[in-house]
This record gives C-alpha cells, sequence and structure tokens, in this order.
C-alpha cells in the first residue's frame, strides 16, 4: 500500500492513491469527552479567517491483521491552524470514513512563553493522551499529528497503541522533528493500567 504524499490545503488531499477497498470499515464510536483539556481551545471551535492552512505530510502506512494506521503531520501555529489541518484531513471521504483519526498537538507560545498542547481520542481510548505523552518525550514543538486507523475487524489488544505511536514517531522523524536515530522512550508512550482500555 502506498502512502499518502505531501499535500497543501489549497488543493484536495489525494487519497486516492491507494487502494484501501479490502479494508473492513466501521463507523468510529462517539467520543464523550472528545479530548483532554489543558486549557486550549476546544477543538470544535471555529478557525479564524486570518489563518492559512499549512501544509500537510502524510506517512507511510502500518498495516497487522487488516488494521491500517497512516500519521499525517504539519507544522501549526495556532489551534485555528490546528483545526483547519483537521478539516483539510476530513474533507477527503476515506479519512472520514476511517475508524478513528486520533490527534495531538504542542504549540510554544513564544509570546507567553507557555504551551498548547492537547489532543483527541476520537473513540480510541487513551490513544490521544498516549500520543502526546510521546511527543512531550520527545519535546516537539509546533505541530500537529493525526493518525488515522481503518479497522480490520480483528482485535489487536495493546498493539494498536504500539501502531499508534510508532506511526506518530515515524511521521515526525520524517517531517524532521526528531532525529532519526534519537534513542529516545519511545514507542508506546506513557505507562497506563492494565484493562483499562477496550481490546479493540
Amino acid at each position: 500500500m502506498a502512502p499518502l504524499q505531501h499535500s497543501v490545503c489549497t488543493s484536495p488531499v489525494n487519497v486516492g492513491m491507494y487502494d484501501i477497498s479490502g479494508l473492513s470499515l466501521s463507523a468510529a464510536d462517539p467520543d464523550q469527552d472528545g479530548y483532554a483539556r489543558q486549557g486550549s481551545v476546544p477543538l470544535s471551535s471555529t478557525p479564524q479567517p486570518a489563518e492559512s492552512c499549512p501544509k500537510i505530510l502524510h506517512g507511510e502506512t502500518v498495516t497487522d491483521r487488516r488494521s491500517t494506521f497512516q500519521p499525517h503531520c504539519a507544522e501549526v501555529h495556532s489551534v485555528a491552524q490546528v483545526m483547519l489541518v483537521k478539516d483539510e484531513l476530513l474533507s477527503n471521504r476515506k479519512i472520514a470514513s476511517a475508524t478513528h483519526n486520533i490527534m495531538a498537538y504542542r504549540i510554544f507560545d513564544e509570546e507567553r512563553r507557555s504551551w498548547l498542547q492537547d489532543c483527541d481520542d476520537d473513540g480510541e481510548t487513551a490513544a490521544g493522551s498516549r500520543m502526546l505523552h510521546l511527543m512531550q518525550i520527545l519535546d516537539v514543538k509546533d505541530v500537529v499529528v493525526v493518525v488515522t486507523r481503518w479497522y480490520g475487524g480483528i482485535h489487536l489488544g495493546p498493539d494498536r497503541f504500539k501502531h499508534i505511536n510508532n506511526c506518530t514517531r515515524s511521521v515526525l522523524v520524517e517531517f524532521g522533528r526528531v532525529p532519526a536515530k534519537d534513542p529516545a522512550k519511545l514507542s508506546t508512550g506513557s505507562k497506563h493500567k492494565k484493562g483499562s482500555q477496550r481490546n479493540k
């Protein structure tokens, strides 16, 4: 399966370059909360018209037991740009129909000398917070990562978190945000209590 190519939001994201017709897609589970609140603007907020959508990089796909994962990454300097990236990705029907589009971002506000950071599980319980924790460990800034998962009908258990975090790190390396040979503390991110997530 060939990865998506780089895209700019002024033109549609081309996800027709690879075939996912063999995947068994299911609707994303509704997420009651939607994101881990850390003082930033909620993910449903409307972007300011003055903001422009950054270029989006699409990483390599990973397939395990018919579930396919693909990361997307962009440089952002405001929550409004985060929303523009998310909206641009979801404007494509294949990405929008994926089981989960898990997101995390970190932005450093130079003027206030403070961080804006948040995450969205999109129904994959605790996946967004694990992504954000990994991004904190890697000390990346001014970047948003979205990992798309097309569920293939077979439960992956904890391996799904490994794939999500590995996708996150790989696209950050490809994007030039993390040294490729950084020995970092990677791939599963933060520790969570056993049995706290569904075995999907």
